[in-house]
């Protein structure tokens, strides 16, 4: 993914402002008195065919007047004058843009065609565009202020290592200002608006690229271009680089929100979850957690595994940070007991195990926080350590030993994540930042905050998947509309999934047959045809038929049932199944996105999987740890984990499944529309008919355009 077409658009050595005003409060006017106030080092060129000067710099009536090299042009022009202003840009040769207009794809048909002309030109000419209807970027390392948000006027982040992009300009606004006022140090900061050209995906990409970026925060409305994004976001995992995002259109009502306001085509919620758990995103619930998250990844780092130490002068509050840990899955581990009895030797009437509760004993010795933490970092193998310190924190006479107690840790343990919890001024929570140690007064939001930095550390150990481009060619084509049943458990058996041996009947006598091959067989027998999906609703399907003459019945009644319901149906016989017991009944399947291709799905529940909705889903293609997370990620795991004295079931069996799935998805994208396997049935290890460990039971394969 090439990135360095974006240089000139964060690291400009000049900027021209197209519509500039002398008006410093006009939208033409802000970034010339920004850039002139705020430390910008390069060239700054305001451009006004009826001024001479503009805030006392020199101005010129066009781009191409100017007749030097133009890396970023800002356009603060009417919609009528932007056509103009873009040709005017290609002739002078400007690499990137930034546009402020705004009437385009964001209010209609007519909108959007206009600004697909202008992107196409751009394009054409290698001028790179951010907008139309965008706040615009800012580089505060290089003092570089394109954009027309009032709030660095207001106050000045200050700059530091987090990136943020926002497709909401007001967000982005608001979002920068809490940034100011929480201290949070910002490398760059970019509104992309209606991405005509330049897209959420390309700022992510240039971030995880950029050296002054650590950490990327990221505001999400939607995405066009799901190949982009995953490409960009394999770029951050490569570079071990924290993306931390606020997704909106969480529900429908959401969604249509989301489309109206940036033109974006918002896509399946659930799609996005599950792509962001494949590369290693982490999505803050709301704004407190947003910065939190992202603050701590920079200033602290990340926590090496998940196993926390909770170190407490109060053992009520131990208990509530240690179910508060455990309902998001840290690992209290307790303390081994030969530390225990070491904390045991410091205070006798201690609570060792973990929450580790050295009472109020530290008002009297205030030696024994430092003493103990070192006892328990050095035996217990713990990511992160968390200190509750109630109150403490506000007196002056305790501030020392907080302050030493950081300064020791940090310098003795430098891979273990520290936090505090305790009442803090803002002025010694600043001192606790610039020596790698978080902050909060609020225990559990510390604790939320450990989990996260833990979740994100163990993602960047997991291999993501390859971007499409990297994949195979499409190897497989279907036909519109949907094949037989038959004809689908013979797709996926050539593809690798487990299926059950069926037999065709395409006559009662024929039926008769297969039944009387296999005596005492019990059979289900079903109607076969492409344009009947739902065969139990048309009475298409008899259960536990035996013998010839069970069978000559059952297949009469399946096809009189069908042919009663769907006359115009293709009918092409009866299959005739053996019927399988036990086991526990699994649905796997496969859709299309619109936004990013193949979705492959896991979940329980058999007939009553709609009812349940207790599914997993991941973006194909898919790679082993995505397999084995779907299967752990539904609520009825038990179920297959060996529930109330149940053989375990084969997990791997099912991941295979999930993966030959997920390849049969990818040789076949662009034809396929969604496959369905339901039931697929899942016994102990070689437990199932004839040995084998699972067997779909049931398929539907769909093709496009049906």
């Amino acid at each position: 993914m090439n990135t360095a077409s974006l240089d000139a658009l964060f690291n400009p050595r000049s900027i021209a402002i197209v519509g500039a005003s002398s008006s410093a409060h006009r939208i033409g006017g802000v970034p010339v008195d920004l850039l002139k106030r705020l430390g910008y080092a390069g060239r700054i060129l305001p451009v006004n065919p009826k001024s001479e000067e503009i805030q006392g710099l020199r101005a010129w009536p066009t781009l191409a007047a100017i007749g030097e090299p133009i890396d970023l042009a800002i356009f603060a022009v009417p919609q009528a004058a932007l056509d103009a202003a873009i040709d005017d840009a290609i002739a002078a040769g400007v690499k990137t843009g930034v546009v402020f207009t705004a009437g385009f794809a964001e209010v209609g048909a007519e909108g959007e065609a206009a600004q697909r002309g202008i992107a196409e030109r751009a394009a054409a000419a290698g001028l790179r565009l951010v907008g139309p209807n965008c706040l615009g970027v800012m580089n505060l390392r290089r003092g570089v202020y394109a954009t027309f948000s009032p709030a660095p006027g207001i106050g000045l982040a200050k700059a530091g290592s987090i990136g943020m992009v926002s497709q909401s300009g007001a967000f982005a606004a608001y979002a920068y200002s809490l940034a100011r006022d929480r201290g949070v140090g910002l490398s760059v900061w970019a509104s992309t608006g209606n991405e005509a050209d330049v897209q959420l995906a390309d700022v992510i990409a240039w971030m995880a690229n950029d050296p002054d970026t650590r950490v990327i925060m990221v505001y999400m409305e939607g995405c066009r271009d799901g190949e982009r994004l995953r490409r960009a976001l394999a770029l951050a995992h490569a570079a071990r680089k924290p993306v931390v995002v606020v997704k909106v259109g969480r529900t429908a009502l959401g969604a249509q929100a989301a489309r109206s306001h940036t033109a974006a085509l918002a896509g399946d919620d659930a799609v996005y979850d599950a792509l962001f758990r494949q590369y290693g995103v982490y999505r803050a619930r709301d704004i407190e957690e947003f910065f939190s998250v992202a603050q701590g990844a920079a200033l602290a780092g990340l926590a090496r595994n998940d196993r926390l130490a909770l170190f407490t002068v109060s053992g009520g509050v131990g208990a509530f940070m240690a179910d508060e840990a455990s309902s998001i899955g840290l690992n209290v581990a307790e303390l081994p007991l030969p530390a225990q009895q070491e904390i045991l030797s410091l205070v006798p009437f201690a609570a060792p195990r973990n929450p580790i509760d050295i009472t109020g004993q530290i008002s009297n010795d205030r030696t024994l926080i430092d003493r103990a933490t070192r006892i328990v970092l050095d035996a217990g193998d713990y990511g992160a350590w968390i200190g509750f310190m109630a109150a403490a924190g506000a007196g002056d006479g305790f501030w020392p030993v907080l302050e030493s107690l950081v300064i020791g840790l940090r310098r003795d343990y430098p891979d273990t994540l520290l936090v505090i919890s305790t009442l803090l001024s803002a002025a010694r929570r600043d001192r606790l930042a610039e020596l790698g140690c978080l902050s909060f007064a609020e225990p559990s939001s510390a604790v939320r905050t450990i989990g996260a930095l833990a979740r994100i550390g163990r993602a960047f150990e997991v291999s993501v998947p390859p971007a499409l481009s990297d994949c195979a060619a499409p190897s497989r084509v279907l036909a519109p509309g949907a094949l037989d049943e038959i004809a689908s458990l013979k797709w996926l058996a050539d593809a690798g999934v487990p299926t059950v041996p069926v037999s065709l009947a395409r006559s009662a006598p024929e039926a008769a047959a297969i039944a009387a091959a296999s005596p005492g067989a019990a059979f289900a027998v079903k109607v076969v045809s492409p344009d009947i999906l739902h065969k139990t609703e048309v009475g298409g399907v008899r259960l536990g038929v035996s013998g010839t003459r069970q069978a000559v019945e059952a297949f009469d009644a399946v096809m009189a049932g069908a042919r009663a319901a769907k006359p115009l149906a293709r009918i092409d016989g009866a299959l005739l199944a053996p019927m399988v017991s036990g086991g526990v009944e699994c649905i796997l399947g496969v859709r299309n996105d619109e936004v990013f291709g193949p979705v492959v799905m896991f979940g329980l529940g058999g007939t009553f999987v709609e009812v349940l909705r207790d599914v997993s889903i991941r973006v194909a293609p898919l790679v082993r740890a995505d397999a084995d997370a779907m299967i752990r990620e539904v609520k009825a795991f038990a179920l297959l984990d060996g529930a109330r004295g149940r053989a375990p079931c084969d997990l791997e069996a099912i991941a295979d499944a999930l993966m030959a799935l997920s390849q049969l998805a990818m040789d076949s994208r662009g034809t396929l529309d969604s496959i369905d396997v339901n039931p697929f049935v899942v016994f102990a290890p070689g437990a199932g008919p004839q040995g084998v460990s699972a067997l779909a039971l049931d398929a539907v394969v769909l093709g496009r355009g049906a």
